[in-house]
């Protein structure tokens, strides 16, 4: 007899259906596996045999033969399992075709029949949304994240005798059983961050570059000596953020879907990531691979903030990584079974101190020679410094400052002015594949940023001047515009280009030339 069951496969954080087809006859009792299939789903024949014989389910010895097609795409991961065990029990004869008809499986099994949960659930049941596949049987832990692909029915089972079971009474009545996918449970409440603006004494410019980087979602860099303040206001970064619309939510839940960590990412499903990986990660941790490339740090902050502390100490290899996700917003990896992508629309935030002792520019204090400092600052370098559209020196609090109560506005005032001025950005790039200054390409700058003639004076002549490169002179420009949309203002003008130039000429007094 014949049977087949639908199933999927994540590819990047997009899915494909597969089909699971069993054929059983007479002859030599055997049991074939075939469709390019990696080593894990070819072991899955001894815990899919296993896992019927102690489901209580006795099958007499004939010859099997399992194929998983499209037959050119390479079959990866356990969450197999479960279809292909009820294949096998549908091309038996102890469960009827009709049964399994519309409906996508995934899960691993056990040897004692118990379904154990799988990655990349979601991704799989919005691919069979959209091949109008109204049902999806997943283990129960893995059901509130099939439940956010809205219109589906969510069947979650525990074992494989189970499954058997529930199919047979949802065939007869399919209104008593299963979930209804409305991503219940999710609210507009956001996490709460780390730390208010509020909170942080003094340090005026800093929450200023930290409010111009959150507006247009500029990459920031902050140079100072430890215990400045540089984490606590990385870490207040995500109480300026605007929460996440529903479709970008979606898209990050499928990327920690994928990854293994929906758990993680469900408490704050509308609030902007945060990841602040420590400085030994290795390059695909940061950016992602694997046999099976799953998303890295890189990608797990997608639309939100990716913050690298103590910068000098990530290896040189793995920052350099960075530069072309953070122009193109996504990350590629190239592997001999195909091509993965991944996003990675990011706020790059990193903070690093000027020196090994970290008191660099003041020779009171700081022991380190000019060889020293100046190896210390060429780990960075140049093409990733220039992809900083803000840098910004956090000098030393001083005790006074610490004696006062805080005076600075809340993270809730800066978030509205930061939401207005957004508004602003959306307006004008409506119907263009752009959401924010920051992503203004250079062919489109003379129609999003137009300037005051003094204002355009000013900029070219500081081409010159600081030695700016070609990216270096567009940044200024869009962090121009974005001061400006701070204001309110229709036209950048000269004060807003003054302010833009700071933020990239405070390294003079450190690398002595322009970023």
């Amino acid at each position: 007899m014949y049977s087949i069951v639908s199933t999927a496969i994540v590819c990047g954080i997009q899915s494909l259906l597969i089909q699971v087809e069993a054929d059983v006859c007479e002859g030599m009792p055997s049991f074939e596996m075939v469709g390019a299939l990696s080593s894990e789903v070819r072991e899955a024949k001894e815990r899919v045999k296993a896992a019927i014989r102690n489901s209580g389910i006795r099958l007499a010895p004939k010859r099997v033969t399992v194929s998983l097609h499209p037959a050119d795409i390479r079959k990866a991961g356990t969450g197999f399992d479960l279809p292909i065990a009820l294949s096998v029990l549908a091309a038996y004869g102890e469960i009827p075709q009709a049964y399994l008809d519309g409906i996508l499986f995934a899960g691993e099994l056990s040897l004692n029949g118990e379904i154990l949960p799988t990655a990349g659930i979601l991704p799989m049941a919005l691919a069979a949304r959209e091949a109008e596949k109204d049902v999806v049987c997943v283990p129960r832990e893995n059901a509130r994240e099939a439940q956010i692909a809205k219109g589906m029915k969510i069947l979650p089972a525990d074992s494989l005798d189970q499954v058997v079971a529930l199919l047979g009474q949802f065939h007869k009545d399919k209104t008593a059983y299963g979930w209804e996918g409305q991503a219940k449970g999710y609210s507009r409440k956001e996490q709460q961050a780390a730390c208010d603006f509020a909170d942080i004494h003094g340090q005026k410019m800093l929450k200023r570059a930290c409010e111009v980087a959150a507006c247009g979602r500029h990459n920031l860099l902050m140079l100072g000596m430890p215990g400045s303040g540089k984490t606590m206001a990385a870490q207040a970064l995500t109480s300026i953020l605007p929460p996440l619309s529903e479709e970008e939510a979606l898209e990050i839940a499928k990327i920690y879907s994928v990854s293994g960590r929906f758990a993680q990412r469900e408490p704050c499903f509308l609030s902007r990531p945060f990841q602040s990986p420590h400085h030994t990660i290795t390059v695909s941790g940061l950016v992602g691979g694997g046999v099976v490339p799953k998303p890295g740090e890189i990608s797990l902050a997608h639309k939100g903030v990716l913050f690298l502390d103590e910068l000098t100490e990530f290896q040189k290899g793995a920052l350099e990584t960075l530069r072309q996700p953070l122009e193109e917003g996504a990350i590629r990896l190239v592997r001999s079974s195909g091509t993965y992508v991944f996003p990675a629309d990011i706020m790059l935030v990193a903070a690093m101190n000027p020196c090994n002792c970290g008191y660099f520019p003041d020779r009171n204090k700081c022991t380190c020679t000019s060889a020293m400092i100046r190896r210390h600052l060429h780990k960075i370098s140049r093409p990733l410094l220039d992809r900083m559209d803000l840098c910004v020196e956090v000098k030393r609090i001083k005790a006074l400052d610490l004696a006062r109560k805080p005076e600075g506005e809340s993270s809730s005032e800066i978030r509205e002015r930061i939401q207005a001025a957004q508004r602003i950005q959306q307006a004008r790039f409506a119907g263009a594949r752009i959401s924010y200054n920051s992503q203004i390409p250079a062919s489109g700058a003379k129609d999003y940023c137009p300037m005051e003639p003094d204002a355009k004076a000013l900029l070219q002549a500081s081409f010159d001047r600081l030695e700016l490169t070609v990216r270096g002179y567009y940044r200024i420009l869009k962090v121009a515009r974005t001061i400006a949309d701070l204001e309110g203002a229709g036209r950048i003008a000269r004060r807003h280009i003054l302010e833009s130039i700071q933020y990239r000429s405070i390294d003079r007094n450190v690398w002595g030339v322009a970023i």
